[in-house]
């Protein structure tokens, strides 16, 4: 049984920065991937790219999704971290859900990649209808590939951006 959405906006500050930081340097796969927690926030922290974060009831950061709009492939998902406390309640779900309204804004394709050893997550992707396209072999860490998947709604001449 899923919780009530949380609540997902734009993140305020540093201290909504350094929490999505240490939540994602505290988790695979980030561990497995080498990622400290400097480098975390640097990821966090590029103006370039969007952080959205899902508000528990108390208002701390339950999880986040960071999205590039930007590049080759605009509407990429270049992270989605839910907290230890808040898996199983759907909110992996609920933040891809809202990245892929925002960028259908933008763009008629949204990519992700998910690390080879991460099953959970690629079982997630697959089920929301993401399509493997090909691995990017010892991408990150050796030993371990990133597979990247694609969830379309269209080919790019026929997309007429509603922003």
């Amino acid at each position: 049984m899923t919780s009530p959405p949380f609540p997902i906006e734009p993140a305020r500050d540093d201290a909504d920065r350094a929490a999505c930081a240490r939540m994602m340097c505290e988790t695979d796969p980030w561990i497995t991937l080498g990622r400290s927690y400097d480098r975390c926030l640097v990821a966090v922290s590029d103006p370039g790219r969007e952080l959205h974060v899902a508000r528990a009831k108390a208002g701390e950061v339950a999880g986040f999704i960071l999205i590039t709009m930007k590049g080759q492939f605009p509407g990429y998902i270049a992270s989605v971290c839910v907290a230890a406390t808040a898996r199983g309640s759907g909110l992996g779900t609920q933040l891809v859900a809202f990245a892929e309204r925002r960028i259908h804004r933008e763009s008629p394709n949204v990519f992700l990649c998910v690390s080879s050893f991460n099953h959970r997550a690629r079982a997630l992707y697959e089920r929301l209808g993401y399509q493997y396209i090909g691995s990017l072999k010892d991408y990150i860490v050796p030993g371990h590939d990133e597979l990247l998947y694609r969830k379309t709604i269209g080919p790019w001449n026929s997309f007429t951006p509603t922003t």
